[in-house]
Formats: structure tokens, sequence, C-alpha cells
């Protein structure tokens, strides 16, 4: 489907967007000073699909957020890349579906364009949450 102009994978995560709403890319509330740390994002976002938060693994890592269908890591944006390699691991050790929700500010758009496209093709499913 390349070049097509709209990908599976943008037609999912727009989906999903629609679906859930948009609660989940709300950010935490912080007093301006004050720097949200991944685990803010992750408090936020997790509940928003009923999902477990740091669900641990046999070998003692653990999941940002379990669900019924996804193992899902959240991570900044410029870790993109290890987060697709945690998501893949923790879906390999859950047998749920990997995805990975990126934590994604104003210049990060060329890391979700590179996580879009290899996961396209991995089958992992993208979220993004607003920084």
């Amino acid at each position: 489907m390349r070049g097509s102009g709209l990908s599976l994978l943008g037609i999912i995560v727009g989906l999903v967007l629609w679906w859930m709403g948009d609660t989940f890319l709300e950010t935490p509330p912080q007093a301006p000073q004050e720097k949200r740390t991944e685990r803010d994002y992750q408090k936020a976002f997790c509940p928003s699909l009923k999902g477990q938060m740091e669900y641990v693994l046999p070998d003692k890592t653990r999941v940002d957020c379990l669900t019924a269908t996804h193992a899902i890591e959240i991570d900044w944006a410029e870790k993109w890349a290890e987060g697709i390699g945690q998501a893949l691991y923790y879906a390999k050790m859950t047998g749920k579906a990997p995805a990975v929700a990126l934590i994604v500010g104003e210049k990060d758009a060329r890391y979700l364009k590179r996580l879009e496209l290899v996961a396209e093709d991995a089958g992992i499913t993208v979220f993004v949450i607003a920084r």
C-alpha cells in the first residue's frame, strides 16, 4: 500500500483515536515549572485503555501498559527504536499484540515517521501521546 497516501496503520491509528476519544492525549496536570516524567504520561495513558501498569514478566522486566489486546511500551519520541524492540519482546512474552505509545512534542515528527515506517511492516500498533 505504499504510495497510496493513506496507510493501513494510519487508518488504524485514526480509528483508535476516534474510538477512544482524545482523553489519553491529554497531558497530566503538573505545576508549570515541573518537568513531566515518562511515568507521568504512563499514569495518564494506561488507565484510559483499561490497562495494567508495570506488568511484571517472569524475567522481572516490566511492560509499561498491558491491556486485554496489547503489550505497550511507552517512551519518549527520540527512543522510538528502543521502543520497537521492547514492544516486540513484551508481545512475545505475553501473547498480546505489540504496541508503542510515543510521547511526541512539537519537534518530534521525524521520530514518529520512523516508528510508523517500521511499525507498518512489523505489525506494531502506534499510539501518540502529546507532550
